[in-house]
Parts: structure tokens; sequence; C-alpha cells
């Protein structure tokens, strides 16, 4: 496995998927009752934007500035380049991740060290709250190990994601926020997928299951869902943004979360946010967000 998330970290993709993860956190908040955050595919949790303009032997064309770059101003306002006011969602992430490069030593000029989503997680964590990050390439686990040492109520696992799966579920506190984010390079990856997600679905039902998948091919997503409904899924909500229509040419034009078991409401809290994404992020004619229901509550 050669994926490197540092060279695509901060990118817009990144943006919808932490973004979501803090309002999911918050809705599962509102009961007192602690839970656990399993985090399947973790990476390094702290990604570096200056080097990703390095990749393994050429120089790369950076994507966050297209991402966290436009959410981010001088003098801690909006971006000026913003036509409509900031939903409280996206507020609270722009600040979160404002924070995080400042407590790295960056204090001035443009964001450079950014939160993947262990750092979204443990920051927006409450006491009664624990975190399992599973990672199995051996140098980014190492890096995440490095970064969470001494951190209250947070493992670091050198493992596959879905064993991660099949060894901590169901948790002993019986409420469960998974986040499952492969990087889509190994030919059998969806059916690892799928697989992972049946059998994490018998032991534990009720836990809230949020997929990340990348809008590239339509046939293979079509085929995705079909899976998904063989599982005989409960209640399953899909979110999706777009920055471009299909005919933009861009390599990746957009990217869905799957979420099972969705909070109560989720998709009336969810939807501005989207929307406002949409606007904001949009890279070419045909951008647009959308939500749906794959299995109805």
């Amino acid at each position: 496995m050669n994926y490197r998330h540092q060279f695509h970290a901060g990118n817009f993709a990144d943006v919808m998927k932490h973004v979501l993860l803090g309002q999911l956190m918050h809705a599962l908040q509102k009961k007192e009752k602690g839970f656990l955050i399993l985090d399947t595919h973790s990476g390094r949790g702290t990604y570096d934007l200056v080097r990703a303009e390095v990749g393994q032997t050429l120089k790369r064309v950076p994507e966050h500035p297209a991402g966290i770059g436009r959410l981010l101003a001088e003098g801690g306002k909006d971006a000026p380049h913003a036509t409509f006011p900031w939903p409280a969602a996206i507020r609270e992430y722009v600040e979160l991740v404002r924070a995080f490069d400042q407590s790295h030593g960056n204090c001035d000029g443009p964001v450079r060290f950014y939160p993947g989503s262990p750092w979204i997680a443990r920051r927006l964590m409450r006491p009664q709250d624990r975190l399992a990050l599973c990672e199995l390439q051996e140098d980014e686990c190492l890096a995440l190990r490095a970064a969470f040492a001494g951190e209250e109520r947070t493992a670091v696992h050198e493992i596959d994601g879905y064993t991660g799966l099949r060894a901590m579920l169901p948790p002993p506190e019986k409420r469960a926020l998974v986040l499952i984010d492969p990087p889509y390079e190994a030919p059998d990856e969806w059916a690892r997928l799928v697989s992972g997600l049946g059998g994490a679905l018998k032991r534990s039902p009720s836990a809230v299951y949020a997929v990340w998948y990348p809008l590239t091919e339509r046939a293979r997503l079509a085929a995705f869902a079909e899976e998904l409904l063989a599982l005989r899924p409960p209640p399953t909500l899909v979110a999706e943004l777009e920055i471009a229509g299909e005919g933009a040419g861009l390599r990746m034009r957009g990217c869905g979360l799957v979420i099972i078991n969705p909070p109560w409401q989720f998709e009336v809290e969810v939807k501005p946010v989207l929307d406002w994404m949409a606007r904001e992020l949009a890279q070419a004619p045909g951008a647009r967000a959308s939500l749906r229901w794959l299995v109805p509550e």
C-alpha cells in the first residue's frame, strides 16, 4: 500500500469529512453517556501542508488551497470570498484547525499544520468518550503513536482497520461512532469494505457508521449501494458533495459519506452545511450537494 494522505490533507474532501464528523460527534453527545470513536484508517494524524507540495519523486500541486485554504483568512474573520453566512459547524471546524495549527507553532501566515480525523475527534471528545485509532502502515502508525502519546482515553493500534472492526465491536460503552475512510487503492477495497461492514453490523447493529468514499466511477458506486442494501442495514443516509459537474474533467469531482444509523434529524442539521460547502468550495460549474435515504427511517 503506497497511499499517503499527506498529499491530499486539507482538500475539499477533508473539509466535508471533518465537518460532518464533528456534527456526528455533537449529535451523539446530546446524551450524557460516553461512546467509542473508532477510526479504522487513521493515517498519521498530523499533516504538514508545506510538504504536500512534494511528492515521492516530483513536486505536486497542493490540494489544500482549494479546501481549508478557502475557509481561512487573516485576522480570524470570514474568508473575504464567502458569499453566504458561515454555518456554526463550519466556523467551529475552522477555529479548530486554526487552533491546532497554532499549537504546532505556526501563528502567522497561511495554515501549515492540519489535523487529521484522529485529532478532530480527540479535540471534540468529552472525558467520558473514548478514542481507538487503527493504522496498518508502520511509519504512519509510529507517527500517530508519537503524536498521541500520553493522551487519555486514546489508544493507537497497528492493525488493519477491518481487523479493528472485528476486535473492537461491540464496545463496552454500548455506543459507538465508527469512521471508515480507506484509501480505495487496493483492487479488493470495496469488497473488503462491504464485508467488514456486514460483520460489524452483526456485532454492533446500533452503532453509527460513517463511510467516506470518492465520487469517481458511478458504476462502482451503484454497485456499492446494491451491496450495502444486500446487508439489510438499519436506516442509512447518503450525503454527497460535488465540487464540479461530470464534464469538468476532474479526477475526483466530489465525495460522499454513507451514514448508517444517523442521529435523529441529522439530515436536517447537515443540509444547510452541505449546501454552503457546495457553493464555497465549487471548482467548476455543476457543483452541488445532495442528501438521500438509501434505507429510510
